[in-house]
């Protein structure tokens, strides 16, 4: 087994991430029978010793980083809906009470061009993350975006500030050193833990070399929270989080648990996409090639969306007809105002 050196600043894309065991080469492979087993949730994992954990966690970093570099055709609708599962987290977190249904129906039943309101937004932000290319998340452009969606309003001078400060802890820290400092920097300039955790995973993903980010601080509850967390906040000595042995389990077992949950969530859009091409060639609708193409990108779809010209009749008949040959989920529940995904 070659894994990551989860706590050496030295780590890059530029080295080996391989997991070598019989279930990790397949596309749609499951998690490794002895990893699940290792990591059953973060806090059992976290009371093991910090060579334990750190050995679970770059084994689940390894193994998600080879469900990544696959680069699957349903990759986009896996990234953004792990988007939506930390929007939800978030909306919590913000003791707001739309679950992920609200969330969905407050963006894509809003007509373009209106408000989607707050809760709206933080799914936008999430949604930016899982979207946007990987080495363009950190500019101030999009750092800006991203805080007006979590209902900030910095200064142009904040978001410069804040910018600086992500690159540094980008540069020269190990990855909890990274993971930590990404809270610290958040709680710095007076922003909450959405957005140290958004910040995380967007300087993994640049980190690893990924193309685009996949959201998995977000969807953990608490992560950062702690009040060693808020204690640090102004603090800029990464290495003091670096050898604090307890925050540093807390960081990776987190991180091993949002590794395996994304990874599960992999395994079933990849079954879910393969019934979707293989009943593909049966269709006889209009452009319905582009519609799958929608349905393998996008987290979910309406009849109303504009695809290859199809009219809503014509959008709302070919999803029924993917649901009754099991292809395609009715996510919503409801009988109008109907939302289809994987």
């Amino acid at each position: 087994m070659v894994l990551p050196m989860i706590l050496h600043p030295g780590f890059t894309s530029r080295q080996p991430v391989t997991v070598r065991d019989a279930t990790s080469a397949a596309p749609g492979a499951a998690v490794p029978a002895w990893l699940r087993a290792a990591v059953p949730d973060a806090k059992t994992l976290g009371s093991h010793g910090i060579e334990d954990v750190a050995l679970a966690a770059g084994a689940a970093l390894g193994a998600l980083d080879a469900v990544v570099r696959r680069q699957e055709r349903w990759a986009g609708a896996w990234r953004q809906r792990l988007a939506v599962t930390a929007a939800a987290v978030t909306a919590r977190q913000a003791g707001r009470m739309e679950d992920e249904n609200a969330l969905r129906d407050a963006v894509l039943l809003t007509r373009p061009g209106d408000d989607v309101g707050p809760a709206g937004r933080l799914l936008l932000a999430w949604h930016r993350l899982a979207t946007r290319p990987a080495e363009e998340l950190l500019t101030r452009r999009h750092l800006a975006a991203v805080l007006d969606a979590f209902g900030y309003a910095p200064e142009d001078a904040v978001v410069g500030a804040l910018a600086d400060d992500v690159r540094q802890r980008a540069a020269g820290t190990g990855t909890v050193g990274m993971l930590a400092g990404a809270s610290m920097v958040a709680g710095r300039h007076g922003f909450g833990h959405a957005v140290g955790a958004w910040l995380a995973d967007a300087l993994l993903a640049q980190r690893l070399g990924w193309s685009h980010a996949v959201p998995l601080q977000g969807g953990e509850a608490g992560v950062g929270t702690g009040a060693r967390s808020r204690r640090s906040a102004g603090s800029t000595g990464v290495t003091n989080v670096e050898t604090d042995a307890e925050r540093a389990k807390s960081l990776l077992a987190a991180q091993a648990l949002a590794a395996i949950r994304a990874i599960d969530l992999s395994t079933d859009l990849g079954r879910r996409a393969e019934r979707l091409l293989g009943v593909a060639p049966r269709l006889r609708a209009k452009a319905a090639d582009a519609v799958v193409e929608r349905l393998l990108s996008d987290d979910a779809i309406v009849a109303s969306d504009r695809i290859a010209g199809i009219s809503d009749r014509g959008l709302r008949r070919l999803f029924d007809r993917l649901v009754e040959l099991g292809a395609l989920r009715e996510l919503s529940g409801r009988a109008t105002f109907r939302i289809y995904g994987l």
